[in-house]
């Protein structure tokens, strides 16, 4: 089989990281291997998102370098084929092929499994043809992608569903990434177990709405998450499990108590609220209020005490009026997060937001940013500094950034580097914190204690 190269760059969520490295299996019995360097690939893929603003400006700012690469193969009389996925390609298919002559294929976040039959297409023995494939198919992509999929290190993501059903007015997933799906726990216990074979300790559970996930059981009932997570805590060598991204409406009783009763669940979750106030919460179509959400975070403190808390902000919503970011920054500071993203509003075409009136001034949403991430950096370096002195189980997931030092994550998803022997990587020890920074921290190998991890108290 011919070998040939596969350099594939990645934007956006975690979801997008699995579907890369999905990606480059398909593409393997084709006789592709992943490359770090565009030059000279015999395929360049840009796995795209359309979260952020400008998406689309920086596809095409990405693409006029990639042409570069490909005009200087030809001019070699090799091919190199140029393809654009994710969800500026679902979004903006044609508009890609029509402004950039060169990209061969375009294709949505539902139809990678076909990726094959596309190759072939544009590849033919008959002549070439363009390729843009952004449909929403009947059967499910992850039925038909390869068993062999192993992992590149010793944490690793598995994706258990997709899409999204909740249509918040600032967010085009439902539009491109379709309607809510879930796997059967079978299929994702059979990845679980395959990811453990090639090595892995630790499992981030993925999906737009990972909470929402309610798939058929081994039992032929419908789980909800909850369940799901004991049992892929029954794999031995699974040591560590986490899931993102939540929702606040589905945040179940079962899903919480996990957090109480399952050891290997870690204690951290990321749960976007994006505004302390009723009005913008409703004007963004998020179908809970604040109160909702307070009382998710104390039901979650009472199962799981020292439970670290990251969010998802927006400010200069539509109509967003001082008083409405006052709420949430007053949600934040009674709250507190050990981490946090934070945005300023920005429109996304085919959006319902999108056509609001009440426009925020840019230099309001400017000042309104800077001071709720001012609150949030200060959170967060607090939560660091509160862990000095703590010996924490980590990962050590790579090398650190000087020599004789690797990386790792704590339990509480904090960056944390050590001096330690090469011999550690992908092994979970115990490191005592000796100093929080604002976002990472530094420690030092103790002696294991065989103690569990439970401060009994919230960190």
């Amino acid at each position: 089989m011919t070998n040939r190269k596969l350099y594939i760059k990645t934007w956006g969520c975690q979801m997008n990281v699995y579907d890369s490295q999905r990606m480059a299996d398909i593409l393997g019995p084709l006789g592709y291997s992943v490359v770090d360097s565009p030059e000279d690939a015999d395929m360049l893929i840009l796995n795209t998102c359309h979260i952020r603003e400008k998406a689309t400006d920086k596809v095409f700012s990405e693409l006029g370098r990639l042409r570069e690469h490909k005009d200087a193969k030809e001019d070699r009389g090799g091919r190199m084929l140029i393809a654009v996925a994710g969800c500026v390609a679902q979004a903006e298919g044609e508009f890609i092929l029509e402004r950039a002559p060169y990209v061969d294929m375009v294709f949505g976040p539902q139809t990678y499994h076909e990726l094959p039959e596309m190759v072939v297409k544009a590849t033919g023995a008959y002549g070439s043809a363009r390729i843009v494939n952004t449909d929403f198919p009947e059967e499910s992509k992850f039925d038909y992608l390869p068993e062999e999929h192993l992992a590149q290190g010793p944490a690793a993501f598995l994706s258990i569903q997709e899409g999204c059903d909740k249509f918040c007015t600032f967010c085009v997933v439902p539009y491109t990434r379709g309607s809510e799906f879930s796997r059967t726990a079978a299929k994702i216990l059979d990845e679980a177990r395959r990811q453990a074979d090639a090595g892995v300790k630790e499992i981030t559970l993925l999906g737009q709405n990972v909470n929402a996930w309610h798939g058929e059981g081994l039992d032929g009932k419908v789980w909800g998450l909850g369940r799901l997570i004991e049992e892929v805590a029954k794999i031995d060598s699974v040591k560590r499990i986490r899931y993102t991204t939540s929702h606040p409406r589905d945040m179940e009783p079962g899903l919480i108590a996990a957090h109480r009763d399952i050891e290997k669940l870690m204690p951290f979750l990321h749960l976007p609220v994006q505004s302390g106030s009723d009005r913008i919460l409703k004007a963004m179509n998020r179908k809970h209020k604040a109160e909702t959400f307070f009382e998710i975070i104390a039901d979650l403190r009472k199962a799981r005490p020292d439970i670290a808390l990251s969010s998802d902000f927006i400010v200069g919503f539509p109509g967003e009026t001082d008083e409405d970011f006052e709420q949430t920054m007053t949600l934040v500071r009674e709250i507190t997060f050990a981490s946090a993203y934070s945005f300023k509003y920005s429109a996304r075409p085919g959006t319902p937001a999108a056509a609001m009136g009440g426009l925020v001034h840019e230099d309001i949403k400017n000042e309104r940013l800077q001071r709720l991430q001012d609150l949030l950096n200060e959170q967060q370096l607090a939560f660091n500094r509160r862990t000095e002195g703590l010996s924490l189980p980590v990962l050590f997931d790579r090398k650190g950034n000087r020599p004789g030092q690797l990386h790792a994550r704590t339990p509480y998803n904090q960056s944390i580097h050590c001096d330690a022997n090469e011999r550690l990587l992908g092994e979970i020890v115990d490191v005592r914190v000796t100093e929080g920074h604002a976002n990472s921290l530094r420690g030092e190998l103790v002696l294991a204690n065989g103690q569990p991890l439970r401060t009994g108290a919230s960190l």
